[in-house]
């Protein structure tokens, strides 16, 4: 009988998740879709591409938003059951109420782990994929730049032609053993073999170059010589930045190749910990809503709760993000601030789960 309640609980609780996501998913991409409309409006393109960009760019939001939807969901879930004459048959078995918290809040638990390696993998690579096609749709891209095994690829276009650079890895505002192809009317004229550039001010300071000139056929040597570019170091930072394109898999697996290729290690240590903490976050957003539901006193004041639940949402959300700001600015360290709110929402509930039994 206990496996039959408990399948009953999970099921339905998981039919509240799937539906509270399909809502959100369906906003985004509605949401999203006029964004998408209107950066392709004066391209010849079919409606296809700025659907295929919401989809691949919308579950990124949801994954974002996901301790938010499973707190709603568990809102919904839990005011439901106390409402029903389902929570006194489920009692009547054994269940008290902080049972039934603790199955739900162990599914988000669960949930929170399938997100982070079956649904992350997934996620990363549509946001990857999403960023590669409108970079190459932009009207005013000059700048294309990717990382990949093979180090940093830069693509630099202008009037002339295109310039295509390769850095074995970047080191703050240093790229090491750069090769730099210039191309004018489709054709190479130039190459340039360099030990390091430093990108910080245009022109870029490159040391230890050998020219090659295509159209004299000549071969120089410089001890110091200036390339022009522009805005190039906080396009790269921009994307090292960006780590939603690299799963929670990859950033565990290949942590030391990141960093040596420039990922910055503090930021490389704060994601890792953002998506260790998410099934932690999820279970304690279970427990919150519980506490604001099954643990309320009169059931005239659910529409208070629904308003209380919102701005706790929105509380908890500036939380984070006033966290993240104090750990950048080092007045806490970076692992600190991603924890500190999952350590304020513990420290709440395991005051608040003692009222849930007496109800």
């Amino acid at each position: 009988m206990n496996k039959i309640i408990n399948k009953y609980l999970v099921t339905k609780f998981l039919k509240i998740i799937f539906n509270t996501i399909l809502i959100f998913f369906s906003l985004g991409i509605m949401l999203n879709l006029f964004e998408e409309v209107e950066f392709f409006k004066n391209l010849d393109l079919s409606i296809m591409m700025p659907i295929t960009l919401s989809l691949s760019y919308v579950p990124t939001i949801i994954l974002e938003l996901l301790p938010f939807i499973v707190f709603l969901s568990s809102m919904f879930y839990f005011s439901n059951l106390r409402l029903s004459r389902d929570l006194l048959t489920i009692k009547v078995f054994g269940y008290s109420n902080i049972k039934i918290v603790l199955i739900i809040s162990f599914f988000a638990f669960l949930l929170g782990l399938f997100f982070l390696f079956a649904v992350n993998p997934i996620n990363s690579k549509l946001i990857r994929y999403y960023e590669t096609e409108k970079a190459k749709h932009s009207r005013d891209v000059d700048h294309l730049i990717s990382v990949n095994k093979n180090g940093v690829w830069i693509k630099q276009i202008d009037i002339k032609g295109y310039k295509i650079i390769n850095a074995e890895k970047i080191d703050n505002e240093i790229l090491e053993n750069i090769s730099i192809y210039i191309f004018e009317n489709d054709k190479l004229i130039k190459r340039l073999e360099s030990e390091s550039a430093l990108i910080a001010n245009n022109p870029w300071q490159l040391k230890n170059v050998i020219l090659y000139d295509f159209r004299e056929n000549s071969k120089l040597f410089y001890e110091n010589y200036e390339f022009k570019s522009d805005k190039t170091l906080e396009k790269i930072n921009s994307l090292y930045r960006n780590l939603n394109t690299i799963s929670y898999l990859d950033l565990i697996l290949n942590h030391s190749n990141l960093h040596e290729k420039g990922y910055s290690k503090k930021l490389l240590s704060r994601k890792i910990n953002e998506f260790t903490s998410l099934p932690f976050f999820l279970f304690l957003m279970v427990v919150l809503a519980a506490i604001f539901t099954i643990g309320s006193l009169k059931n005239k004041q659910n529409f208070i709760h629904v308003i209380v639940s919102i701005l706790t949402c929105v509380v908890i959300y500036y939380f984070k993000d006033l966290s993240i700001a104090l750990g950048e600015t080092e007045r806490i360290s970076l692992v600190l601030s991603v924890w500190m709110p999952i350590i304020v929402i513990s420290l709440f509930c395991s005051i608040g789960v003692l009222h849930i039994n007496e109800k």
